[in-house]
């Protein structure tokens, strides 16, 4: 049988309290939105037309991959626990490994070790600006407790 966690245990890890549920639904739906659609653009030819539509932003294919994986570390940084937080971030970096493989066996994309290397700069950006958010939101949200109990 799992050790028992005590009850205040996963808000003081996570910043959310019980009554961030919705919160946390809603940050996890937007992550699966994004991890289906980067799933979807890296596999998509290079001459489909949200693919040209990509191209036609003013960065480079590098800060693409660095923003995407910055995205997807980050929001599951901001709202799960520290281990289920360290895994997502660590699965993130492996998907942008195996999606490069994909891209290689699929012949009509590239495979580009560069954009392996700035998917992992993103995930360990993103993760470090989800930790960053989190920590914020729990010092918020003590300093409005310790308030309320010294005017209440």
């Amino acid at each position: 049988m799992p050790p028992q966690r005590a009850a205040g245990a996963d808000a003081a890890e996570t910043g959310i309290k019980d009554g961030g549920v919705r919160e946390k639904r809603m940050l996890r739906a937007l992550w699966v939105g994004a991890l289906i659609a980067v799933i979807i653009g890296s596999l998509l030819p290079s001459e489909s037309l949200p693919m040209r539509t990509v191209g036609l932003l003013p960065i480079s294919d590098k800060a693409e991959h660095l923003a995407m994986y910055a995205v997807l570390a980050l929001l599951p940084t901001m709202h799960e626990r520290r281990a289920v937080a360290a895994v997502a971030v660590a699965s993130m970096i492996a998907l942008g490994v195996a999606l490069e493989f994909a891209q290689l066996a699929t012949g009509w994309r590239d495979f580009e070790a560069a954009d392996m290397l700035a998917d992992t700069a993103g995930a360990c950006l993103g993760s470090a600006g989800g930790a960053l958010l989190r920590l914020r939101a729990l010092r918020l949200r003590r300093t409005r407790a310790a308030y309320s109990a010294k005017w209440n």
